[in-house]
């Protein structure tokens, strides 16, 4: 999947404790770009906004515990 990541708005996880270590998230109209905080130029994943629910659902069960 293909997104325009360019006017993209990041944020990270306010349990982040401001650290540059972390997960940055975008929600789009129709998909959710993921990056890594210290390379913000650099490449970001793209998913379906269906594919990303579904993973955080996942990850609320505990699956990935």
């Amino acid at each position: 999947m293909n997104a325009d990541l360019t006017d993209a708005e990041w944020f990270k996880s306010s349990r982040s404790g401001g650290g540059q270590e972390c997960v940055e998230v975008a929600f789009l109209a129709d998909a959710v770009g993921v990056r890594d905080s210290k390379d913000p130029t650099g490449p970001a994943l793209v998913f379906a906004p269906r594919a990303w629910d579904a993973f955080t659902q996942a990850i609320g069960r505990g699956a990935f515990d």
